[in-house]
């Protein structure tokens, strides 16, 4: 798709109000001087404020809209009202999204629902809103933010591991799906990123009681994790502007690629998955966990 068309091409972003969808956002808007752009900014209604916040304010081609990505009415009334006023969603770009920190153990169903139905089930239903328009346009992208944690799990982040691994399947069969129609489909898999926002990762009820437990057997695993996330997060080269600027590089492209790594980490763990041996990836990976010689002493 050219950005440089006659008609303005309409992007909808889930969850830009913060984070690397707030880093998407900016630039999309840095992107309306040299390009025909209609911006639709969504968040959930109590975040909404935070827009002003950082002076986005709605004015012409830039409308900033109220959406909860689990609910269905929601997700269809932005979508219908694109639909209706400015002929469809070319560019949807599914952002929004949680981690939950827990291991297996620590998951009830109900917190695991809500895991996978914010990161996985939420971006296919917004997919299949869009996707007649696109078909009949016979043009569109689909831009799903996935993770590292997509390609390789790590200990305390399964249930989030779950939904990202589910999200890249999806896609991929979404991608060779869609070619007929020239609708692209692109993962963008983000590493660690400088950021705060490993202090901002939700806990189950159960993984909080296990961290803060010192006698809880499994609370070596969250202390460890914990601290090896927050250096990571600080000592990354990846930055939400760099990977929201990989974003902008994949609207642009006229035949993207289906997975795009976000920094150099993600690039060098895809290596290793398809250098090493399976069986040594794994040992190699969990030799080199924070401290585990300390893991399951209790």
């Amino acid at each position: 798709m050219n950005l440089k068309s006659n008609r303005h091409q309409v992007v909808l972003v889930t969850g830009a109000s913060v984070g690397l969808g707030l880093a998407i956002a900016r630039l999309l808007i840095h992107e309306q001087r040299h390009a025909k752009l209609h911006l639709v900014l969504t968040a959930r209604p109590k975040s909404l404020g935070r827009f002003l916040n950082n002076d986005i304010i709605e004015r012409d081609g830039l409308w900033i809209r109220p959406l909860d990505v689990t609910d269905s009415q929601q997700r269809h009334a932005v979508v219908d009202e694109i639909e209706s006023k400015l002929g469809g969603v070319d560019v949807l770009i599914n952002n929004a999204g949680v981690a939950y920190r827990s291991c297996v153990e620590h998951v009830t169903e109900p917190e695991r629902l809500h895991q996978m139905n914010i990161n996985f089930r939420s971006p296919l239903e917004l997919a299949r809103c869009v996707l007649p328009g696109m078909r009949a346009r016979r043009s569109g992208k689909i831009i799903n933010i996935s993770s590292v944690g997509g390609m390789m799990a790590m200990p305390t982040m399964s249930v989030y591991s779950a939904s990202k691994f589910a999200l890249e399947g999806a896609s991929e069969a979404l991608f060779y799906e869609l070619k007929p129609w020239n609708v692209s489909v692109t993962l963008i898999q983000p590493g660690f990123m400088r950021s705060d926002a490993f202090e901002k990762v939700p806990y189950t009820i159960k993984s909080a009681e296990a961290s803060a437990d010192p006698a809880n057997p499994y609370h070596e695993h969250y202390h460890h994790m914990e601290r090896f996330i927050e250096r990571a997060m600080h000592r990354a080269p990846a930055t939400p502007e760099s990977v929201a600027a990989k974003v902008i590089k994949v609207i642009r492209h006229r035949s993207p690629p289906l997975r795009v790594y976000g920094g150099i980490d993600a690039l060098l763990f895809s290596l290793l998955r398809r250098v090493l041996p399976r069986r040594f990836y794994n040992w190699f990976l969990y030799r080199n966990l924070p401290k585990i010689r300390e893991w399951g002493t209790r």
